[in-house]
């Protein structure tokens, strides 16, 4: 009887809706919480972050220019296609985490719940939290909310998918783009996702993915100058220094959200105030005619 070879899957870089090896040809072991090896992933370098934000920033004028109310339609057909790839995404949480089936089907539902929530505030939080502002002229004087550009997201290890969903949404609903920095520990259910993302509305660049280890990343995300703004979901006091310190360079934004992992089941990840922090307030003055 012959042995057949196990032929592991290699994860893939997402890039530009692109899915490509990493330039510099290194590659890591996905192994499961016990130890198990489940397959390869690409070490993103630094010229793949480059390339991504590239990619992002050449994505982010049509994104930006697409309705609202199409952006909502978008993110809700990535929900939908979530949704029928469910079984697929909660068996690479469950081998991965080497948690229970249950609450491996308990982060996919939540996360396509999640995605629904966030794509009904592109349509409402201008409204929301823009303003029509009192003046001493015969003016309107209008302020909304703007998407900022390309804003670099950084997941935490746990839980792997729900929270880098509950992290990208709030970012890319208003208009931006992103180059997210998967999970480190886990990062085969964010992979999986974005083959998921590949296949939906979502417009190539987007979103761009990134696997391999944090350290080799931290500081290319700091110190390039068209990233717009980082989102720190990460939970690395080194890695939020370096990144705190990093935008000085050039006064891009910087937000954390260090939740423990069962805070990110619950509404805390689910703040409609997160949105604001990948967007800039713009004033208008429109004069009143006769």
């Amino acid at each position: 009887m012959s042995t057949r070879l196990d032929v592991r899957k290699t994860y893939k870089l997402f890039i530009g809706g692109n899915f490509v090896r990493s330039e510099s040809g290194r590659y890591l072991e996905a192994q499961s919480a016990a130890g198990a090896r489940l397959g390869n992933i690409c070490q993103a370098s630094r010229k793949d972050f480059r390339d991504a934000v590239a990619a992002a920033r050449a994505a982010f004028e049509g994104w930006r220019k697409k309705s609202a109310y199409l952006r909502g339609q978008i993110l809700y057909r990535a929900a939908e296609m979530l949704q029928n790839r469910a079984g697929e995404l909660v068996a690479e949480i469950a081998r991965s985490t080497n948690v229970s089936r249950n609450r491996a089907q308990r982060e996919v539902r939540l996360t396509i719940d999640r995605l629904v929530y966030f794509a009904g505030w592109t349509d409402k939080y201008s409204q929301i939290f823009g303003s029509v502002n009192p003046v001493a002229s015969s003016h309107f004087n209008f302020t909304i909310p703007d998407p900022s550009g390309v804003i670099a997201v950084l997941a935490p290890d746990e839980p792997a998918l729900a929270a880098l969903i509950s992290l990208v949404a709030p970012v890319i609903l208003s208009g931006n783009s992103a180059v997210v920095v998967a999970s480190e520990r886990y990062p085969l259910p964010a992979a999986t996702f974005s083959e998921i993302l590949a296949t939906s509305d979502l417009p190539g660049g987007v979103v761009n993915l990134l696997t391999g280890k944090r350290s080799d990343l931290i500081s290319h995300i700091a110190g390039h100058m068209d990233v717009n703004a980082i989102v720190d979901g990460a939970g690395v006091p080194e890695a939020s220094a370096k990144l705190q310190a990093g935008t000085a360079l050039n006064l891009k934004r910087y937000a954390k959200h260090s939740l423990t992992p069962e805070e990110w089941f619950s509404v805390k990840a689910e703040d409609p105030y997160w949105i604001l922090e990948a967007v800039e307030f713009k004033t208008a003055w429109h004069p009143i005619g006769l």
